[in-house]
């Protein structure tokens, strides 16, 4: 699995599954926080077409964790993203990041707006970014009474706390994530349950990942990002919503945003052909 130096001298993974593809590769960035990336897979078959190279964030699958914890944080691990664009003899990135890695994605594109060519954004968490109220409460409202999602819900609302009030470990979180992951989806079918199962998290990563806050006026910096921009919602996702996620669009100069309808937080899991088509248009237009 190759490697690149961090500025603290660590190395950090990534995933390069087919480096003999041609053109400009795309950076997956995976969220949960602090999820291994296995779960994005080749994103409905991009990665076939497209050379994907999969960063392992800090803490996360084969990438160590850093003794100074804030180098762990979205914020300071654009950083990193910035060393990969330099191991890689790039000028500029493509960035996919998904969930959670949408929030180093944008870190990635307002410190390095000018090493930035292009960004796809799949289901952000956008409501500390806009004033769009958000509208995930009432797509849940709309699968109420299905036992499956009410129990994660119920789940998500008690934490992962062990009910032995012992401490949250990578096993409990781990099996909190499996609890309350039918709100992540749509629907709650075979193929569902089979990505959901895919899911494996890192909890010491997942809070250093949060331990840096970013500046005050990040949404207005959006404004200096004047790189093409996807941003992708699920029609029925009830973990972000959808009016904030279209939000988020407008505070770039150059954004265009896609709803895949009947989908929850996994568009690329959900509907694939819908979510390739939004995605390979974007790119397309830009090679």
């Amino acid at each position: 699995m190759p490697t690149y130096p961090a500025s603290d001298g660590a190395l950090l993974h990534y995933d390069d599954p087919h480096p003999e593809l041609g053109g400009a590769p795309v950076v997956a960035l995976a969220g949960g926080a602090a999820a291994h990336p296995g779960y994005l897979g080749d994103l409905a078959g991009l990665g076939e077409r497209r050379r994907l190279l999969v960063p392992h964030l800090r803490g996360v699958g084969r990438s160590p964790a850093p003794a100074d914890v804030e180098l762990g944080s979205y914020w300071r691990q654009a950083e990193d993203l910035d060393r990969l664009r330099v191991h890689l003899g790039l000028d500029r990135l493509t960035v996919l990041g998904h969930s959670a890695g949408t929030r180093l994605a944008l870190a990635f594109a307002v410190r390095f707006p000018d090493r930035v060519a292009a960004l796809v954004l799949v289901t952000p968490p956008a409501t500390h970014l806009v004033d769009e109220p958000s509208d995930a409460e009432a797509l849940l409202d709309r699968r109420r009474g299905e036992p499956e999602l009410d129990a994660a819900v119920a789940a998500w609302e008690a934490g992962p706390f062990p009910a032995d009030g012992g401490p949250v470990d990578d096993a409990a979180f781990n099996a909190w994530q499996q609890r309350v992951a039918p709100r992540g989806y749509a629907a709650w079918g075979a193929t569902e349950r089979a990505h959901a199962a895919t899911m494996s998290y890192g909890f010491a990563a997942n809070r250093a990942y949060f331990s840096v806050e970013p500046p005050a006026d990040l949404a207005a910096r959006l404004a200096e990002v004047t790189a093409p921009v996807l941003v992708v919602a699920g029609g029925a996702d009830a973990s972000v919503g959808v009016a904030p996620v279209l939000g988020l669009a407008k505070l770039f100069p150059a954004a265009e945003a896609v709803v895949v309808e009947r989908s929850g937080h996994f568009p690329w899991v959900e509907r694939p052909a819908e979510f390739r088509a939004a995605v390979d248009g974007f790119l397309d237009r830009l090679d």
